[in-house]
């Protein structure tokens, strides 16, 4: 269970954060992920949408970290407030029905996961690109990074993660660029 860090925990996690420490995310996850799954389960009871909202949480903190303002909230409130708003937003989208602007939705997710994979931090980027370019598993990346392999598979793991967030981005992007018209439409009612 995920327990209330103290303030100067969670001002030095968002400063390592800050600085890109691909290490204090691990941490971050480590600690907060099952706090931000239990919640985003409790409003959607869907696994596979629990797991990216999950990532999103982790995405949006590592992408953005100066969101998370420590003399407001703790860590663990602001990543349950926003594992909840992610929830809630899944659950609006998924009643909303299907999208229809598929287009739209696919160039903004793919623009988004280039993105992140720009922005990375050089250490996943390398290793994410010796595992999926250049076909070595995480045995042979650990070796050719000089790496134990522990190491190697949170580098993966959390490359990946950032990565899956790009899906969910671009749906937001497209629903977010829908709005506009979906709220005409309610006051001509």
């Amino acid at each position: 269970m995920a327990h209330e860090t103290p303030p100067h925990w969670d001002r030095n996690m968002r400063e390592r954060l800050r600085r890109g420490e691909a290490a204090a995310l691990a941490e971050l996850y480590d600690r907060f992920a099952s706090l931000a799954f239990g919640i985003a389960q409790r409003v959607l009871d869907d696994e596979a949408a629990t797991g990216q909202v999950t990532r999103e949480v982790f995405a949006t903190i590592w992408e953005s970290p100066d969101r998370f303002d420590p003399r407001q909230s703790t860590m663990r409130a602001w990543i349950a407030g926003q594992a909840h708003r992610l929830a809630v937003s899944r659950l609006r989208q998924r009643a909303a029905g299907p999208e229809t602007h598929a287009q739209v939705r696919d160039a903004a997710t793919a623009a988004r996961a280039d993105y992140i994979v720009t922005a990375m931090p050089a250490p996943l980027r390398e290793a994410l690109e010796l595992t999926r370019f250049q076909r070595q598993d995480y045995r042979q990346m650990a070796e050719r990074l000089g790496i134990n392999e522990n190491e190697a598979r949170r580098r993966l793991r959390l490359g990946l993660q950032l990565l899956s967030s790009a899906a969910r981005y671009g749906a937001e992007s497209a629903e977010a660029s829908e709005a506009p018209a979906h709220a005409g439409e309610r006051e001509a009612r």
